[in-house]
């Protein structure tokens, strides 16, 4: 056992310490569930000291981390589920499988809590587009996005893609889902002595065996594309069945406690639900339908086979659930009994293979308090020069960052997802945040994730903090108050002391911001190990904030809505904001000095003023990446029409056109109502002033004057020229 455990991901003290619980060596089977159980990617052995410090409560959050997804009051008797989920490594390995499979992960977590997954959210980030291997990577994710999302039935009405040489080798996907509780929550626990588990879905096979231990809780190196039998290969048309029986029988009542069967297969749900509930539980694996001949235990064990759910039941209903699995194709099977003993009892041909507490295995694994300090080169870095200077054409370097793959229009990839099932899509792929209308009610939330590495990279405190408040702005912009967050954090090797520095500060701006604007997290997930060949990506917290609208109808979009209406900039310009800007990126090749600070208590009342403004103005945008000069032609080319701003204050345009100062948004109004947007800025005390009006076929920025018709063309083939041709 000394060298096997090894080879499953486990660590000679660990393996120590399973034996000093256990009081004996254990099985292989019971190893192998170990070694899921206790990974990085399962237990959260190296991050939960830091993530134990984030604010989780608030009045409208019913359910917090802990459970599959968290559970937001949108308004009396109505309640969302939101949820964020990485499948980094596996779509490195195989892109169509591993972001297709990790759509269904996403999905079967929003289920597991009684909610109908009703909208998704794709962050994504990538190396440079002309590199083939990133062309590659970009092919298959996206189709394996599009291919398992429009084949379930849950629309994809959003998200993001990022572009940064760190991410060659570890592409990020991360993926959030938006769910409604229809009839009522539900919870993962094992509750019941005598009630029997019921395994339904598909049948368990070899795919995804190691995924959780070996795959996502290790670096990559020359080798790790010989990975792919870690890798879970999904089948849509199964999911879409499992969404509708799942979601039966949680109407009839038919179900005790549910959960579903992702990172560590049928061990997961087993020792998580009744370690949850105090109880035990006992399976009998000659009854799980396989796939597969010849498995051997350990393999049905952890096997991450797809589209399958574990259900407690009362015995008299059990049935009625096999008669519901059966009404939709889909076989249930008893696999067990729930049990007082505290412990996860496995047989295989009558003996008994495994016995372990259940708390051992899913509560009393290891916690690393990791050893982080700053990082030396980090000084030299903040230090160096953040590539402010003057471009030598003004008019070039706006379509260049127009242009760039960072800002440039994303269309290529969201015209294969269908955004608008269920007709529920306000305002979907290219706003600020998506606006989705709640079946059958009046009331809308907005979600949106972001987060900007770049940032992070030169310092990951200030950089964490920007990305919480450029989420809740975003979702502020349309109407919506933010509400809540959940967060998906990727970063390198944890077991490096620079590394884990990194994530702490990054943890403690998220908690810092989150506190300040009252959106509490819901949970999320960690993704470690982000590191080919010893080369790390940046620290990139991506943050999905949700927002509530009272009425969906006052969705306020981000396009310009009609010719001669006022353009009011909210919030002040700081020209020096240009560090890790995509300016001085695309500019001036830089990535270096400080990014911009964050006021938070400005950034507050920006909010406030945007959630109180919305029923006043016929748009809303705030300037991101690219700056001031970025938003207006988002806006422009968006709506179809020109703008003129006149007032921006300064000789050094391109400072104030590309500075990424925070806490800022541009909004539209019909003159009428210009002194009224003032007002409820002026009483916020959020800075506000006329620069300009909307019209004509021209962008012009002070002195910059491009045709809106130029700018939208440069707009629309930034990324798609960088791609080969069977991808576009």
């Amino acid at each position: 056992m000394k060298t096997v455990h090894r080879e499953l991901g486990l660590t000679d003290a660990e393996f120590d310490q399973i034996v000093a619980r256990l009081g004996r060596e254990p099985s292989y089977t019971e190893l192998a569930m170990f070694s899921v159980m206790w990974s990085e990617h399962c237990s959260y052995k190296s991050s939960r000291n830091h993530l134990k410090n984030l604010p989780t409560e608030g009045d409208r959050i019913l359910v917090g981390p802990g459970e599959g997804a968290g559970i937001i009051e949108v308004a009396p008797g109505l309640a969302v589920a939101w949820k964020i989920e990485s499948h980094n490594h596996p779509s490195f390995v195989e892109p169509f499988n591993g972001a297709a499979t990790g759509i269904g992960g996403i999905v079967r977590d929003i289920l597991s809590m009684g909610a109908r997954p009703i909208a998704l959210l794709d962050s994504l980030r990538f190396g440079p587009p002309d590199d083939p291997r990133t062309r590659f990577l970009i092919d298959g994710v996206v189709h394996g996005i599009s291919s398992y999302g429009n084949s379930i039935g849950v629309p994809t009405v959003g998200g993001e893609m990022v572009f940064e040489d760190c991410y060659a080798e570890n592409p990020l996907v991360n993926v959030a889902c938006l769910g409604v509780i229809e009839h009522r929550l539900m919870h993962g626990r094992g509750e019941g002595q005598g009630n029997a588990a019921i395994l339904f879905g598909s049948s368990t096979g070899r795919d995804g065996i190691g995924g959780a231990s070996v795959l996502a809780s290790a670096e990559f190196d020359d080798g790790s594309l010989d990975k792919r039998p870690s890798v879970q290969v999904g089948d849509p048309f199964t999911e879409k069945l499992l969404i509708e029986a799942s979601l039966e029988l949680i109407r009839k009542d038919l179900v005790v406690g549910f959960q579903d069967l992702g990172a560590g297969g049928i061990s997961c749900p087993t020792c998580e639900m009744t370690s949850k509930a105090g109880t035990g539980i006992e399976l009998e694996l000659g009854s799980v339908h396989l796939r597969e001949p010849d498995m051997e235990p350990f393999e049905v064990m952890i096997s991450e086979s797809q589209e399958r759910m574990l259900a407690v039941v009362e015995q008299e209903r059990v049935d009625e659930v096999v008669a519901v699995c059966s009404k939709w194709g889909l076989e249930a099977r008893v696999i067990g009994r729930i049990t007082d003993t505290g412990k996860v009892q496995v047989r295989s041909g009558g003996e008994m293979i495994v016995d372990v507490s259940a708390d051992a295995l899913a509560e009393e694994g290891p916690v690393y308090d990791r050893p982080y300090e700053r990082p030396r080169w980090i000084d030299e870095l903040q230090g160096s020069d953040p590539g402010a200077a003057p471009p030598a054409d003004l008019k070039e370097a706006f379509l260049s960052v127009l242009s760039s793959p960072r800002v440039a229009s994303k269309r290529w990839v969201w015209s294969q997802y269908d955004h608008m099932i269920f007709l529920g899509t306000i305002e979907g792929p290219g706003s600020d945040a998506a606006v989705i209308r709640l079946p059958d009610r009046k009331e809308a939330v907005a979600i949106t994730t972001d987060g900007n590495g770049r940032y992070c990279y030169l310092d990951p405190y200030e950089g964490a903090r920007l990305s919480v408040a450029e989420a809740a702005r975003n979702v502020a912009c349309t109407g919506a108050r933010p509400a809540a967050v959940t967060n998906c954090l990727n970063f390198g090797n944890p077991e490096k002391p620079g590394v884990m520095w990194q994530f702490a500060e990054a943890v403690r701006g998220i908690g810092a911001a989150c506190a300040a604007l009252g959106t509490p997290v819901t949970g999320g997930n960690v993704s470690f190990y982000n590191e080919t060949n010893g080369r790390a990506i940046y620290p990139t917290p991506v943050i999905g904030t949700l927002g509530i609208l009272e009425d969906a109808s006052a969705a306020v979009p981000m396009c310009w809505a009609e010719p001669g209406h006022d353009v009011v900039l909210l919030g002040t310009t700081s020209p020096g904001d240009l560090g890790g800007s995509e300016y001085a990126k695309v500019i001036n090749g830089t990535v270096g000095g400080l990014p911009p600070e964050l006021d938070i208590e400005a950034e507050r009342m920006l909010i406030e003023t945007l959630v109180e403004v919305a029923p006043l103005v016929s748009s809303a945008h705030d300037p991101a990446d690219g700056g001031l000069a970025i938003s207006l032609a988002e806006s422009a080319i968006a709506g179809g029409i020109g703008v003129r701003v006149d007032d921006l204050g300064r000789d050094d345009l391109h400072l104030m056109l590309f500075s990424e100062t925070p806490s800022r948004a541009v909004v539209t109004c019909p003159p009428g109502l210009l002194k009224a947007v003032l007002a409820v800025a002026r009483m916020h005390g959020t800075p506000a002033r006329r620069i300009g009006e909307t019209g004509g076929d021209d962008i012009v920025l002070g002195t910059l004057s491009v045709a809106l018709q130029e700018a939208r063309g440069r707009h629309d083939d930034g990324l798609t020229k960088h791609l080969s041709a069977t991808l576009v």
